[in-house]
């Protein structure tokens, strides 16, 4: 899919990943539909991007709300060729926690926006992309998750956190398998640690001592480094039913 070609809906798209996403997608030619409850920072983020850019008050967890907000998006846009998935939380929580065993009810939440959320703007966005007409090679759409090293490598206090982004990871290849008979790939991303808004509300201190346990580079991600891998993704179509790294070659330690 060429830049020029790119009609994106980009969950949690009012700042960090998504809206790092959406500068990137949008300096390449493309057209793009931030998704998000911070409505204020939604359509701020929307006025910086240009004409190019629509805001869309969506809370992920909600099915009507994604179906509408992707309608609604799609038809701005005329038509619809991307999804990107950034959406999230990282609330922490020990199982077994000095207070006492973690609450359902927060276990509960992390899923709904982190997994949930993914599921329902796929189920949303392949429905509309089933029916474009085929480009070069029969393609359709692209579906991009966000997952996290976490998936693999959860510290402690991650319970809720690694198993929303394992599933995540663990979503995409029976999607694409599933998918591929109409041209949509389907591929992940598994981001470090990034100096997104979720990192910004720890000291500078902690962030730089974070940013030295990376091997290389020994900082935290830029969110612009994440955007230039979705739109690697968006060129190359052999990209499809995997989730990439990218995470200076970080391994996370137990806690």
């Amino acid at each position: 899919m060429k830049p020029d070609q790119v009609k994106a809906v980009i969950s949690g798209g009012a700042s960090g990943l998504g809206f790092a996403t959406a500068e990137k997608l949008v300096a390449g030619g493309g057209r793009v539909a931030l998704l998000d409850v911070q409505d204020d920072a939604g359509r701020q983020a929307a006025t910086r991007l240009g004409p190019s850019a629509s805001y869309h008050r969506c809370d992920v967890t909600r099915e009507a709300e994604v179906d509408g907000a992707v309608q609604a998006a799609a038809a701005k846009m005329g038509g619809l060729s991307v999804s990107v998935s950034c959406a999230g939380v990282a609330t922490p929580g020990k199982l077994l926690g000095k207070d006492g065993p973690l609450p359902v009810a927060a276990f509960e939440r992390v899923l709904s926006i982190n997994l949930l959320g993914t599921f329902l703007l796929d189920r949303a966005a392949a429905a509309v992309m089933q029916h474009n007409a085929p480009g070069e090679d029969g393609e359709r759409g692209l579906l991009i998750h966000t997952a996290s090293v976490a998936a693999f490598e959860g510290q402690i206090g991650q319970v809720a956190y690694a198993t929303s982004k394992a599933a995540v990871a663990g979503m995409v290849l029976p999607l694409a398998r599933e998918l591929a008979r109409f041209g949509i790939r389907v591929v992940g991303i598994a981001p470090g640690i990034f100096g997104t808004p979720m990192m910004s509300g720890l000291p500078q201190e902690a962030q730089d001592s974070l940013g030295k346990q990376v091997p290389f580079p020994p900082r935290l991600g830029r969110p612009e480094e994440y955007a230039d891998l979705v739109a690697a993704i968006v060129g190359n179509r052999m990209l499809n039913g995997e989730t990439i790294r990218i995470d200076g070659a970080i391994r996370m330690a137990p806690k």
